[in-house]
């Protein structure tokens, strides 16, 4: 992924939902077969998806998994208002319009070879997505957090990789993560057994602290979460003197950037400017929106 490059061109299709799984805390995985956004998305990108033939306007949600050659793009979401709340009751089969991929993905770079992935609630997709990329490049050393207040939508299990600077009890991970021979951990403020008592930027400075001098300056960072959060990982970022990328969460009317509904208060040569989280996001430099 070059610097700078959008996900390309925005595909419309009929999305025919494949499997429509339920979790704890009102929480889905939809899997949609959606091959052309599944050949060009790239890990920061979002949909912009109908959710019910009742509501004339779409809903973006992040993209959490890929298979281009299955032809298959899965979404994770939480029940939060009336599209969701309708996009919820969708059966396999049912069909959905769909634009995307949409959106300014993260970008790789090879002189840093060791990222930091933080996700935080519904962050999690960008974060996967990401990670999924990643495992198949042995060049990388990618370390995935990943926080909720609410329960994981995955069963947690301890994780095969040892972290020794990190807590000996801080060991729930995500299988499917540790499928892919990615090292993970999991935060929350809840009691949750094997996971840290805390915030994700709390153990991400544990993780950055036992670093020596020459693995910590390998070290990108990347995040997706609420505004609070990337804020905290931009801290953190700039405490550590290291690169960070973040994808926002912005709610969007449009998608595409015609209404300007989405714009954010960015820093440039130039001086402050306006951009918009759709089509020049949703990930940006975090000291270009956290300002210091």
């Amino acid at each position: 992924m070059s610097p700078g490059r959008k996900c390309g061109s925005i595909f419309p299709e009929d999305a025919e939902i494949l499997e429509h799984q339920a979790h704890a805390a009102n929480q889905l995985v939809l899997r949609l077969r959606a091959p052309e956004c599944a050949h060009h998305a790239r890990p920061g990108c979002f949909v912009h998806l109908r959710c019910d033939p009742r509501l004339p306007l779409r809903r973006p949600f992040s993209i959490m998994r890929t298979s281009p050659r299955d032809g298959w793009i899965e979404l994770f979401y939480k029940v939060v208002g009336t599209g969701t709340r309708l996009l919820a009751t969708q059966q396999p089969g049912i069909r959905l319009g769909m634009l995307g991929p949409i959106g300014r993905p993260f970008q790789l770079h090879p002189e840093h070879p060791r990222p930091l992935l933080i996700g935080g609630g519904v962050g999690l997709p960008p974060i996967i997505f990401l990670a999924d990329v990643l495992h198949s490049d042995r060049q990388l050393r990618p370390f995935v957090i990943l926080g909720s207040e609410a329960p994981f939508p995955f069963r947690p299990r301890p994780s095969r990789h040892l972290m020794p600077s990190l807590p000996p009890s801080v060991i729930a991970a995500m299988p499917l993560l540790d499928d892919w021979d990615i090292p993970s951990r999991l935060t929350s403020q809840r009691d949750m057994p094997g996971c840290f008592r805390g915030y994700v930027t709390d153990l991400a400075r544990h993780w950055l602290q036992g670093l020596d001098t020459t693995a910590r300056a390998a070290v990108e960072i990347f995040a997706c979460g609420p505004h609070a959060m990337l804020a905290a990982v931009a801290a953190l970022a700039r405490e550590f003197g290291r690169p960070c990328q973040v994808s926002l969460e912005e709610f969007m009317a449009c998608a595409v950037g015609g209404c300007a509904g989405c714009v954010v208060q960015v820093r440039s040569e130039g001086g402050p400017a306006m951009q918009r989280v759709c089509v020049d996001g949703p990930v940006f430099d975090a000291y270009a929106v956290f300002g210091a």
